[in-house]
C-alpha cells in the first residue's frame, strides 16, 4: 500500500513479461490436479491477475471454456469461478464479445439449473451455509458488473430473453436481508434507471440534471428499450418501495450543561443509502409514474385491510418514507390526487387503530409525509392548516416520539410555506401567525424545552416573511414576549440580589432563554436587532458575572472545579451567548452597526475574561466568534484586530504548542481566525508589534506541520494566501 504508483506499474511490467510461466504453471494444475485444495488456490490465484494481464491470456486460451465447462458446475470451485468470472465480465473490449455473448449465456444456463428462476432466494438465504450465501454476494457482483459493461450486446433481440432472466435474478437477490449485498444491487439499479432516464425520458439538452424537481414528466411510452424492461422497473419500484431506508436520524442527547438537546445525524450509512434509493425511485417514478402510484396505493390499502395481516410498523414507515421520497416526481395535478388518497388512508388507519402505539407510528407517518410535500401545502391553504392544526393537536400526545416529529415537521413546513401564514388568506379573520401568537403559550405547553425551541424557530420563519417592518417587529415582539418576561423576572432579582444568578435553576433558565434567542435568531436573520437590544447589555452583564464566578471558583479550588456541574452550566451559558452573537452577527446587513454597537462592547467583557481565565476555563467558543466576526465584517474590524490578537494570540499559543493533542477545538478556532484576519484584514497584520507579527508566521509554520490534517491544511492555505497578498502589496514585501 505505500508503494508509489511508478513503482507498482514497474512491478507490473516486470511480472507482465515473465508472467507466461504462471500462467503455463497454472493451466497444468488446472488441466491435471486432482487436489481440490490445490485447485482452489490455482483459481484464486488466477483471480488476482485477471484485472492487468495481456488480454490474449484470458479470451485467446481455452481458460474461459475451462472455468464454465469445468469448474462452474462443480460446487466446491463455484465461488472461485464465479469471482474470476467477474473480472473477465466486468472488462469491455468489442473485439471479444463472442466470448462474453458465451460467458452470459452459459452461465445463466447453469444457474436456472442450480438456482431455478421460481426460488425465493431471500427465503433461501436466511437458511443457507456459508458457502451458498457467498454464491448469492458472488452473483450480484457478476450480474451487477456485466450489466454495466455488456448492457448494449445484451439488448440484441436474440439475447432478450436471458437479459431479462438475469435481471429478474438481481431483483430477487435484491430482497436479500443482507446490507452488503443490497449495497451491491443498490448501485447497479440506480445506474440503470439513471440511464433509462436519460436516453428515454429527459428532454434533449437537459441532461437530466434536474430530475430530482422536474414535477413533469417526458417519458417516451412509446419506447423499446422501456418496453423490454417494463416488468423488470416495476419490480425494482417494487424492492425500492418495500425496503427504503430510513431518511435521517435524531437522537436526543444530554448536553454539557444538564439540559436535553437534540442532534441529527448526518452522513450515516443510512442517510447515504436513503439518499441513492430516493434517486433511484424518483427516476423509476419519471420512467413510470403510474405504476409507482399503482404500487404504492396497494401497499398502503393492505396497510389499512385487517384482513391481510400486512400492517406493520416496519412495512408502513418504509412505505411512507418512499412516498415522501418521489415528491415533485408526478405533475402537480397527479401529485395532487396521489397525496389526498394517501392522507385519506392514513387518517382512516390512525382511527382504525388500537393501542396508543400503533397511532403513534400512524401519526408520525402522516406528518412524515404532509412535510414531503411542500408544493401542494403551499397551493392549498385550507389543507396547509387543518396539517398544522393536526400537528399542534400532537404536540400535546406524550407518547415518546410524536412530540418531536410534530415540532419537525412544523418547522419544515414552515420553512417552506413560510410567506402563507402571513398572508391574510381568503375567508380568514386574520393572517395565521397573528392567531397562532396569541394561542402560543397554550399549543407549547406539554412541550420540553428543546421542541420549544424548534417551535420558536418555526415561528421565526414565517415573521421574516412580513415585509412591513412596523408589523415584522410587533410580531416578532409577541413570539418572545414569554421568554423575555422571564428574562425580566430573573434580572430583576439579580438587581436585588446578584447571588441569584448563581442558583442551578436560574442558570437553566438563562440557558433556555438564550437558546430560544439563538434559534430565532437563526430563522429570522438581521431584523432580530430589535429584540437583541432589548436584552443584550444583561446578557454581557451576566456572562461576565458567570466569568467572575469561575474565575474565583479556580483560584480557590484549582481547574478541577471547571468539571463541576454549575460551573459547566455557567460555562453552557456563556457559550450559549457567544453563539447568539455570532448568528447575528453571520446574518447581519449592516457592518458598520454590528461593529459599533455589537463587537465594540466585547472587547473588554470577552476578551478580557478570555485572557487572564485558566486554559481550561478559556471557551474555544470565543475564537470561533471572532473569526466569523472577521469573516462578515471585514475591513470594520482592521481598528479592533490588535486588541483581539493582544487578548487570544499568546493565550491560545501556550495551551496548543506544547503538543499535538490538547485543546483540539482551540486550535482549530485559532487557526480559522488567524485565516480570516489573513483573508480580510491583511493590512491590519502591520498594525500589530513585528514581535507580533513573528510569531504569526511563526504559528502558520507549525500550523502546516501538524500532524491533524485539517490543521495542516489551513495552515497551507493560510501560507498560500498571505504570500499572495504579500505579493499583491509590494510595498509590505519591502518593508
Amino acid at each position: 500500500e505505500e508503494m508509489t504508483t511508478d513503482k507498482v506499474r514497474t512491478m507490473k511490467q516486470q511480472l507482465n513479461s515473465e508472467f507466461k510461466q504462471i500462467f503455463e504453471l497454472c493451466q497444468q494444475v488446472l488441466n491435471q490436479s486432482q487436489r481440490p485444495s490445490l485447485i482452489s488456490i490455482t483459481l484464486q490465484t488466477l483471480l488476482r491477475f485477471l484485472s492487468w494481464i495481456p488480454l490474449g491470456y484470458i479470451f485467446e486460451t481455452p481458460l474461459v471454456n475451462q472455468l464454465l465447462t469445468k469448474f462452474l458446475p462443480t460446487r466446491p470451485f463455484r465461488n472461485d469461478t464465479l469471482a474470476c468470472l467477474t473480472e473477465i465480465g466486468s472488462l469491455s473490449q468489442a473485439n471479444y464479445n463472442h466470448v462474453f455473448q458465451n460467458i452470459f449465456t452459459t452461465l445463466i444456463r447453469n444457474l436456472m439449473q442450480t438456482l431455478p428462476p421460481e426460488t425465493n432466494i431471500a427465503a433461501a438465504y436466511e437458511t443457507a451455509q456459508e458457502y451458498d450465501c457467498l454464491y448469492i454476494q458472488g452473483l450480484s457482483l457478476f450480474f451487477s458488473g456485466f450489466f454495466s459493461a455488456h448492457l448494449e450486446l445484451l439488448e440484441k433481440v436474440e439475447n432478450h430473453k436471458d437479459t431479462l432472466s438475469a435481471m429478474m435474478y438481481l431483483v430477487n437477490i435484491s430482497m436479500v436481508d443482507d446490507k452488503e449485498i443490497f449495497k451491491i444491487c443498490l448501485e447497479y439499479w440506480n445506474k440503470f434507471a439513471s440511464d433509462l432516464y436519460r436516453t428515454e425520458c429527459a428532454p434533449r439538452g437537459m441532461g437530466g440534471s434536474n430530475v430530482l424537481n422536474l414535477g413533469m414528466s417526458f417519458a417516451n411510452s412509446n419506447s423499446p428499450r422501456k418496453t423490454l424492461y417494463s416488468n423488470v422497473l416495476s419490480k425494482v419500484r417494487n424492492v425500492m418501495i418495500s425496503r427504503m431506508a430510513k431518511p435521517e436520524e435524531v437522537l436526543v442527547v444530554e448536553g454539557d450543561d444538564g439540559t436535553i438537546v437534540r442532534e441529527t445525524t448526518k452522513d450515516t450509512d443510512a442517510i447515504a443509502q436513503y439518499k441513492t434509493m430516493r434517486e433511484t425511485l424518483v427516476y423509476l417514478t419519471h420512467l413510470d409514474y403510474e405504476d409507482t402510484e399503482n404500487i404504492m396505493l396497494t401497499k398502503l390499502a393492505l396497510q389499512c385491510d385487517d384482513k391481510s395481516n400486512e400492517f406493520s410498523w416496519n412495512n408502513l414507515n418504509t412505505l411512507c418514507w418512499a412516498i415522501g421520497s418521489i415528491s415533485g416526481a408526478m405533475n402537480e395535478d397527479d401529485e395532487k390526487r396521489f397525496l389526498v388518497t394517501v392522507i385519506k388512508d392514513l387518517l382512516s388507519l390512525c382511527e382504525m387503530k388500537r393501542g396508543k402505539d400503533n397511532k403513534a407510528v400512524v401519526a408520525s407517518n402522516i406528518m412524515y409525509v404532509v412535510g414531503q410535500y411542500p408544493r401542494f401545502l403551499r397551493a392549498h391553504w385550507k389543507f396547509l392548516k387543518t396539517v398544522v392544526t393536526k400537528l399542534f393537536e400532537f404536540m400535546h400526545e406524550l407518547h415518546p416520539g410524536v412530540q418531536d416529529m410534530a415540532c419537525d415537521t412544523f418547522l419544515k413546513i414552515s420553512q417552506k410555506c413560510k410567506g402563507q401564514f402571513v398572508l391574510q388568506q381568503q375567508g380568514e379573520a386574520n393572517p395565521f401567525i397573528v392567531d397562532l401568537l396569541r394561542n402560543l403559550p397554550s399549543i407549547v405547553s406539554d412541550l420540553q424545552p428543546h421542541q420549544i425551541q424548534t417551535f420558536y424557530e418555526a415561528c421565526g420563519h414565517m415573521i421574516r416573511e412580513q415585509t412591513n417592518q412596523q408589523q415584522r417587529e410587533e410580531l416578532l415582539m409577541q413570539l418572545m414576549e414569554p421568554p423575555n418576561a422571564s428574562w425580566r423576572n430573573i434580572m430583576n432579582s439579580a438587581n436585588g440580589d446578584v447571588s441569584t444568578l448563581q442558583k442551578q435553576d436560574t442558570i437553566k433558565e438563562i440557558g433556555k432563554i438564550l437558546r430560544t434567542n439563538v434559534r430565532v435568531c437563526s430563522a429570522i436573520g438581521h431584523p432580530f436587532v430589535s429584540q437583541l437590544g432589548k436584552f443584550y447589555l444583561d446578557m454581557l452583564n451576566v456572562y461576565k458575572t458567570y466569568s467572575e464566578y469561575i474565575s474565583h471558583a479556580v483560584q480557590s479550588e484549582g481547574e478541577v472545579v471547571t468539571q463541576h456541574a454549575n460551573i459547566r452550566a455557567m460555562r453552557g451559558v456563556k457559550v450559549e451567548a457567544l453563539k447568539l452573537i455570532e448568528v447575528f452577527v453571520s446574518k447581519s446587513e449592516d457592518p458598520k452597526m454590528v461593529a459599533e454597537k455589537i463587537v465594540a462592547m466585547l472587547y473588554d467583557t470577552v476578551l478580557s475574561d478570555y485572557q487572564r481565565s485558566v486554559p481550561a476555563a478559556r471557551n474555544p467558543e470565543v475564537l470561533k466568534l471572532f473569526a466569523a466576526i472577521v469573516n462578515r465584517l471585514r475591513g470594520e474590524m482592521s481598528a479592533g484586530l490588535p486588541r483581539i490578537f493582544d487578548a487570544v494570540f499568546d493565550s491560545t499559543l501556550s495551551m496548543i504548542t506544547t503538543n499535538f493533542t490538547d485543546f483540539p477545538e482551540h486550535r482549530l478556532y485559532f487557526f480559522k481566525l488567524l485565516k480570516s484576519v489573513n483573508m480580510y484584514c491583511f493590512q491590519a497584520l502591520f498594525s500589530i508589534p513585528a514581535a507580533a507579527q513573528k510569531k504569526v508566521i511563526d504559528s502558520i509554520v507549525w500550523a502546516f506541520k501538524h500532524t491533524e490534517r485539517n490543521i495542516s491544511e489551513t495552515g497551507l492555505d493560510i501560507l498560500e494566501k498571505l504570500l499572495s497578498n504579500v505579493q499583491q502589496n509590494q510595498g509590505f514585501a519591502q518593508g
